[in-house]
């Protein structure tokens, strides 16, 4: 039976520990008054932080999803662990010796002994580095410009090929084969056990508390039959969409430059570390997901200082799908998202053989907005010497641009895609329209089918998923305010504003939603039932957003202060739409040949004078 942990000993090792440096190695947090810390809650998706620590208390709290404990239910949640695990754990942090109590717990597989496994695991293959056995590793630590200090710096090691030299070292240690199973070091099969790394050259992995978790190896010679990597199996303390290699070293950079950079494998890691790219990580054998980009935004915070995510691929086709998948995502960062490509396809390891350690931070600041890329991604096989090949390229690429929040980014976007394409900028913005229209439609029926189609369990549709609302984007508060103004003072707008700022303001996926959830509603306007209206009309998954708006503050003390502060917001909503329309007018314009276009041309410019006339009147 599994010895029990003294209550004396669970106290002390609280009394001990500083729950701050435990929460600590998962989010970055900052001085939020007296002893008080705040930062990104890691237990639900938020871009405020609301998530608060305190210190001299020993406690946690979040104020948007009310989670909260003392340190070992934290460790508890986001380690999904029990109880005498996590305080196991950190006493294992803090060198703090347990005394069990009814005898050892030996006999039993528990995290901390199979963290400890790990740690003797990798001191074991570090050693081997310097046998003789290991001379093809360091030769091709070498070929790689990788020197002693660089493998000592990231606790590389060497497994030998015999079949047991790990696992005799290990048990000799007082670990059990289970325990050694368990950990995915030893592979049982047929009765016995052997060695999972034999003859290759390996890199331990260590979460953000520092603790090995797992190991990845490299093939080294020709007649290894196995694949080039073989990385940990999923174990109890290793789940690879939840660890990032090298997240140990560059998170303290990553949180003071605000940067990460996201290479593809173990060496890229270190040559990027090498050549002073010390906010580099890398995947363990999977794809980048959202358990990665929620642990790096918990790094980044949520400081007002402007963070980015460089994302390096390989050329391949491979590396561009990644990049795709990187692209697709990324809107889920807080932070701006950029793509580094090498010169001639070099990866950064290959990049810094080459040509050195100046060449591969040139790669990194020579990164390139990783919309920029995907417009090109998009171009990629159209016929652009024709008109229909050209056209076809743009509508393919209109659908990068409904992506951007920023509607003055988007603008510089349209005219990037004008030039690349040679079409005009009011024939992208025309595209553009078209798609918009489309997404829009769709989500409808998204909502449509959510309401009315019979629910049967193996064919349930799943609900339309929108991002959260960046409140950062003072375009995005704008569109908020605007809502919040339809929803709370119906009475302040006529049906054509309503179909106008409705039709044309929004580019917030959730606000379009709504938006033409209102447009649907007309009927009810400035009705006592409107709000209900265009909730029934609603996706369920958007109520609570809904019901924000609804209860949204605004700055009045009366009904008709309100009526008052409805009327300008709707003017400058209005008169957004205006200059929007107007700067593509103003685009389309300077794309015309006027000698062979001249008709057009003196249409577009009396549409101008008239937009203009309409603005000057708002003003």
């Amino acid at each position: 039976m599994v010895g029990r942990i003294p209550p004396k000993d669970i106290e002390a090792i609280k009394q001990r520990v500083n729950i701050a440096d435990v929460v600590g190695d998962y989010v970055q947090l900052k001085n939020s008054g007296t002893g008080s810390l705040k930062g990104l809650c890691p237990f639900h998706d938020e871009k405020s932080p609301s998530f608060n620590v305190r210190s001299d208390q020993g406690f946690y709290h979040c104020f948007g999803c009310s989670e909260g404990g003392d340190v070992y239910k934290f460790l508890q949640k986001i380690e999904n662990i029990t109880f005498y695990e996590a305080v196991e754990k950190i006493a294992n942090k803090i060198g703090y010796q347990i005394t069990y109590e009814a005898g050892s717990r030996d006999d039993g597989v528990n995290r901390a002994r199979l963290f400890a496994a790990n740690e003797a695991a990798a001191k074991f293959y570090q050693e081997q580095l310097n046998t003789a056995e290991a001379a093809t590793a360091i030769e091709f630590l070498t070929k790689r410009n990788f020197d002693k200090q660089a493998a000592l710096h990231f606790g590389l090691g060497y497994a030998p090929k015999g079949w047991n030299s790990l696992g005799n070292a290990l048990k000799s240690q007082g670990f059990t084969e289970e325990e050694l199973v368990k950990v995915d070091l030893l592979v049982a099969k047929d009765g016995r056990t052997y060695d999972k790394f034999r003859g290759r050259l390996v890199w331990p992995i260590r979460d953000t508390a520092n603790s090995v978790v797992g190991f990845g190896a490299r093939k080294i010679y020709e007649d290894d039959p196995l694949a080039k990597y073989v990385n940990s199996s999923e174990t109890p303390v290793y789940h690879k969409s939840q660890v990032l290699y090298g997240l140990d070293l560059a998170k303290k950079d990553i949180a003071s430059k605000r940067q990460v950079v996201v290479v593809e494998g173990y060496t890229d890691v270190m040559a990027c570390h090498m050549a002073g790219i010390t906010t580099a990580v890398a995947t363990c054998g999977t794809a980048f997901g959202d358990e990665h980009i929620r642990k790096i935004n918990q790094l980044l915070g949520t400081s007002d200082l402007p963070s980015e995510v460089i994302f390096t691929f390989d050329p391949d086709a491979a590396g561009q799908k990644a990049a795709m998948r990187a692209f697709e995502s990324s809107g889920k960062f807080i932070a701006t998202t950029f793509v580094a490509i090498g010169p001639d396809g070099l990866d950064p390891c290959d990049l810094r053989i080459q040509k050195g350690d100046a060449a591969v931070q040139q790669m990194i600041s020579s990164r390139r907005p990783i919309f920029e890329f995907a417009l090109d991604q998009k171009l990629v096989g159209h016929d652009l010497t024709s008109y229909p090949g050209r056209l076809s390229a743009a509508t393919a690429a209109v659908t990068v641009l409904t992506r951007i929040t920023d509607l003055g980014a988007r603008e510089e976007y349209v005219r990037l895609l004008s030039g690349k394409v040679q079409l005009g900028a009011d024939e992208i913005n025309r595209l553009l329209s078209l798609e918009l229209s489309k997404q829009r439609a769709q989500n409808v029926s998204n909502m449509r089918r959510a309401e009315f189609e019979p629910q049967a369990p193996d064919f349930e549709d799943e609900l339309p998923e929108f991002p959260i609302p960046n409140l950062n984007d003072p375009n995005t508060r704008f569109e908020q305010e605007v809502l919040a103004v339809l929803m709370q003072v119906p009475s302040a707008w006529n049906v054509e504003q309503v179909k106008l700022v409705c039709s044309e303001l929004f580019a917030t996926a959730s606000y379009v939603v709504i938006a033409q959830a209102a447009l649907q509603s007309l009927d009810a306007l400035a009705e006592v039932f409107w709000f209900n209206r265009i909730a029934t009309k609603t996706p369920e998954v958007l109520h609570p957003l809904l019901r924000t708006l609804g209860s949204k503050p605004m700055p009045v003390a009366s009904s008709d202060e309100a009526q008052e502060y409805a009327k300008g917001v709707i003017q400058m909503a209005i008169k957004k739409i205006l200059v929007r329309n107007r700067d593509a007018l103003r685009s389309a314009l300077a794309m015309l040949n006027h000698e062979t276009n001249s008709a057009e041309h003196l249409k577009i410019q009396q549409d101008l004078m008239a937009l203009e006339a309409k603005i000057r009147e708002l003003s």
